[in-house]
């Protein structure tokens, strides 16, 4: 598999998880309705996710992980 498309996945399970438990307890444990729930729950996520990416580099193409919890930039083997 490329590279690229396993950031790709990687950004959507990393986001997806975390998305799907936020929305839960936004939606039950505050007062908002309608959109203001999902959309809560997706800022809180965009900024909670871990953010991968491929990188070309000499060695090859690479991914790394960038993530709130973890300090630096770590390569995924």
């Amino acid at each position: 598999m490329n590279k690229k498309t396993k950031a790709f996945l990687y950004n959507f399970l990393g986001f997806t998880g975390i998305y799907v438990p936020t929305y839960l307890l936004v939606m039950n444990f505050t007062n908002l309705v309608g959109l203001w729930i999902a959309g809560t729950a997706f800022m809180i996520s965009v900024l909670i996710a871990p953010k991968y990416q491929a990188i070309k580099t000499k060695d090859g193409e690479k991914l790394f992980v960038k993530w709130l919890f973890i300090k630096g930039v770590k390569e995924v083997k």
